[in-house]
């Protein structure tokens, strides 16, 4: 698909991974019930999202990985194009894969979220339809979507100042996407604790 300049407008999904490794992935869960079974929980839910989201023909399935320098692990699905994440916080990550994939639209999901499925997807992409953003909240403050429309480039700082782990995080982001027409897409929960994992949903 193309626009009236012949640049793709497919949409692209980029999923935010961390490389599986103990110690540096699910480690609020890995406190709860060991860092080795949290990393071996994160590796699998990673393959699971890709299976659920990875081959749908309505969109391109990217895996922006970090650190970059584990873009070539073997311990995350194999032939899907990856991207590395590159420096900076959450918030100058996920702008920095929203601007690469432009002319877009582009949507950015976290990777620990279980009920993520392409029905999901779908329903961010068309509710993003005559907006510029897109916010899928989670039960915690926080989000596990954002993407932008069409052509929209976000400021490096856009982001700046949001209070990134925490209960603040959504509504510091609304905040700071204030000039912009932004949707809400369903809710969704990740999971960060045990209690998450036992939390239905």
């Amino acid at each position: 698909m193309t626009d009236r300049r012949g640049r793709r407008t497919r949409p692209t999904v980029v999923i935010m991974v961390k490389e599986p490794r103990p110690g540096r992935v699910k480690t609020r869960l890995g406190r709860d019930i060991g860092q080795t079974v949290a990393t071996w929980w994160f590796r699998h839910q990673v393959r699971r999202l890709v299976r659920r989201i990875g081959r749908d023909r309505r969109w391109d399935c990217v895996l922006a990985v970090a650190p970059d320098t584990a873009l070539g692990t073997r311990a995350l699905p194999e032939g899907m194009r990856r991207t590395p994440q590159g420096r900076g916080d959450l918030g100058q990550r996920m702008i920095r894969q929203l601007d690469r994939f432009r002319p877009g639209p582009v949507l950015v999901v976290g990777a620990d979220i279980p009920g993520l499925g392409a029905r999901e997807v779908a329903g961010a992409l068309a509710a993003l339809r005559g907006h510029d953003t897109v916010i899928g909240p989670a039960p915690d403050g926080g989000y596990w979507l954002i993407g932008v429309r069409s052509g929209l480039s976000l400021r490096p700082e856009a982001l700046d100042g949001v209070r990134w782990s925490g209960p603040h995080a959504r509504h510091d982001t609304l905040r700071a996407l204030g000039n912009y027409r932004i949707a809400i897409a369903a809710e969704l929960a990740d999971v960060d604790t045990a209690e998450d994992l036992r939390s239905p949903g």
